[in-house]
């Protein structure tokens, strides 16, 4: 495959957090202090990944988590002065960090902004007391709408996060969420189903028989009250989880959703590099001190590495591509896997109106973006 390179994303897992949330099944660690250099070595990965990827043209920085906003902005600074020095930083470039609203401080947020980023992603999750303690937050109702009016003074693009589904959440609960994110003038809305993840707190609350998210029925009619309310806001339901105002998509997200090669570095990050016509996937040491051996004794972090099959690389862009509005390419997808899709495979969709097709591109309908995985699975059998 001679295709041109896709822009590259950067992906920087910081996996520390003060406390664990019981939902969470991310690979994250109590915070206990800087025993482990892990921004050198984060440094280092990136010298190591700059070698492999070549010279690239770079589509976003993402600094995720654990809670990156534990970072200083001079750390900020010096992994974004790194990027720029090896791949370069073109103007414009999105450079997004996510924080928590007890981490909101004026001085560190505008040292934030200095050091280059330009999009903050504020993982609010809701405004009512009593699910903020049973999700495990550290903030309250007060302190998330101080931190988003801090961010949006601050930062040009501000993304809220906001969790439905928890037990006992009502359609006024619900309203009130939406409703306090639009008025804190965010430009777009991040929207997760709280769904229950195995060897999480909350699976093992569940099986003690102590309830922590709604039925499934009650959830999807949630979704179709968040969908109408912000989209009659103004925001576009651009990827099944995500609303956005004009200009403020997520770049970094879209590069995933649109299959793009990604650097992943930090404990536990994955990433995705095109390699003379093969994609392969790799995922980085899990624990800090394990990520840090290998990068001392590799000079990458790197723990797995898989060459991905046609058929993988080709299932992974469908899965990924139907959750954005702007679909799947049908030529894209032949140019993955080395032969054209049969319409037998999506023909069937179409008429029932869970996809539909427009010029080359297969895209999710409302109804079928209810029941994106039971689509997939269908389209890919």
């Amino acid at each position: 495959m001679t295709a041109k390179p896709s822009p590259l994303a950067i992906y920087i897992h910081w996996p520390y957090c003060t406390r664990i949330c019981p939902y969470c099944d991310f690979n994250v660690y109590k915070s206990k202090g800087k025993d482990i250099d892990l921004v050198e070595a984060i440094l280092a990965d990136l010298e190591g990944w700059r070698k492999w990827s070549g010279p690239r043209q770079l589509n976003s920085i993402h600094f995720g988590g654990g809670t990156p906003s534990l970072l200083t902005p001079e750390e900020i600074l010096r992994i974004i002065d790194k990027i720029e020095y090896l791949w370069g930083l073109p103007n414009g470039t999105e450079v997004a960090l996510e924080a928590n609203p007890i981490d909101a401080n004026a001085k560190k947020w505008s040292g934030y902004r200095d050091a280059g980023i330009n999009r903050l992603s504020l993982g609010v999750q809701t405004f009512h007391k009593s699910a903020l303690e049973i999700l495990g937050r550290d903030h309250n109702s007060k302190q998330a709408l101080s931190a988003l009016n801090l961010a949006t003074s601050i930062f040009p693009s501000v993304s809220a996060d906001l969790i439905f589904g928890w037990a006992d959440q009502t359609l006024t609960d619900l309203n009130t969420d939406i409703e306090k994110v639009l008025e804190s003038g965010v430009n777009h809305v991040s929207t997760y189903q709280l769904t229950i993840e195995p060897g999480t707190a909350f699976a093992k609350a569940e099986t003690r028989g102590q309830v922590r998210a709604v039925e499934a029925d009650v959830s999807a009619d949630f979704f179709e009250v968040i969908m109408d309310r912000l989209q009659r806001a103004g925001f576009a339901h651009y990827e099944v989880s995500n609303f956005a105002k004009t200009g403020h998509k997520s770049g970094h997200n879209l590069a995933y959703w649109r299959g793009y090669d990604y650097v992943g570095v930090g404990p536990g990050a994955h990433g995705r590099l095109v390699i003379d016509g093969k994609k392969v996937s790799t995922i980085a040491a899990l624990t800090p001190a394990q990520y840090w051996a290998s990068v001392s004794e590799t000079g990458m972090g790197i723990f797995e590495k898989e060459t991905l099959s046609a058929e993988e690389w080709s299932e992974e862009y469908i899965l990924m591509g139907l959750r954005t509005d702007e679909g799947v390419s049908l030529s894209k997808y032949s140019e993955i896997r080395g032969k054209d899709m049969e319409e037998s495979r999506f023909a069937p969709l179409i008429e029932e109106d869970f996809l539909s097709l427009d010029g080359n591109f297969l895209k999710a309908t409302r109804k079928g973006r209810f029941l994106l995985n039971s689509v997939t699975d269908a389209l890919l059998v």
